[in-house]
Order: structure tokens, then sequence, then C-alpha cells
């Protein structure tokens, strides 16, 4: 720009002291071609400033964009896990309402996993071992179901004798 400028005050110095037609002639259109060159520069450089405003734009409003996206995807994940735990709780009431016979079976069934576990895993002696505890427990679980069993056939009994007594 400065540079242009310089040359237009070198132009006029020229028409000044010049005085051929010719010369003159000459040196107004390049004055003019330089105008014009001026002016296209402006204009060049406020596109240029136009299309920097409008990237800059661009990309904010993609940052939003993106920004927004995320806080819906954070959103969302939130919802999936609230849902997530709710479904826990619901399926931690289910188990818990569940029988006790249900539960006992499941002990059964993991301690038979474990070992199995423990088989493939250690060494013989141990199995044994947990084969031990395990028979162990299946006795106690046993003798106490069939306490109860007995309890109830005696009470079936008592009620009989005295259905009897009252006959």
């Amino acid at each position: 720009m400065m540079m242009m400028l310089m040359m237009m005050m070198l132009m006029m110095m020229m028409l000044m002291t010049t005085t051929t037609t010719t010369t003159t002639m000459l040196l107004l259109l390049m004055m003019i071609m330089m105008v014009v060159m001026m002016m296209m520069m402006m204009m060049m450089m406020m596109m240029m400033m136009m299309m920097m405003m409008m990237m800059m734009l661009m990309m904010m409003m993609m940052m939003m964009m993106m920004m927004m996206m995320m806080m819906m995807m954070m959103m969302m994940m939130m919802m999936m896990m609230m849902m997530m735990m709710m479904m826990m709780m619901m399926m931690m009431m289910m188990m818990m309402i569940m029988m006790m016979m249900m539960m006992m079976m499941m002990m059964m069934m993991m301690m038979m996993m474990m070992m199995m576990m423990m088989m493939m895993t250690m060494t013989m002696t141990m199995t044994m071992m947990m084969m031990m505890m395990m028979m162990m427990m299946m006795r106690r679980r046993m003798r106490m179901i069939s306490e109860t069993g007995n309890s109830l056939i005696d009470i079936a009994y008592g009620c009989r004798r005295l259905y009897e007594n009252l006959s």
C-alpha cells in the first residue's frame, strides 16, 4: 500500500515537470491504473478479511456444535446409566423376593463350579479338601431340610391325633 502511495507521489511530480502531451497522457493513464490497482487491492484485502471472519465464525459454530453434541452424548450416557441403575435395583429386589431354596440351589451350583475350577487349576489334595467341605455343607443342609420335614410330619401327626381325640 505504502509503495503504491509512493509511486503515486512520484507520478504526480513527473506530471508537474513534464511538458509533452504523450508523456502526460501516459502518466495519467498510469495513475488511473494505479488507483484501480489500489482499489482492487483494497477489495482483495476486504475480501480476505471477510473470509477470515467467516472462517472464524464457522469454526466457532463448529466448536459450539461439537460442544452441544458432547453435552448431548453426556446426557444420554447419564440417562442410560440411570436406567441401568434402576434396572439393577429392580433385579436386586426380584432376587431378594426369590425364595431361599433358589438361593440354596445357586450356592450349590457355585460350589460345584468352584470345585470344577479347583480340579482344573489346583492339586488333587485341594480338590479333595473342597469335596470334603462340600460334603459337610451338603450334609448339614440336608440335615436341616430333613429336620424341617420331620418336624412337619410330627406336626401333621399331632394334628391327626388331636382330631382323633376330639372326634
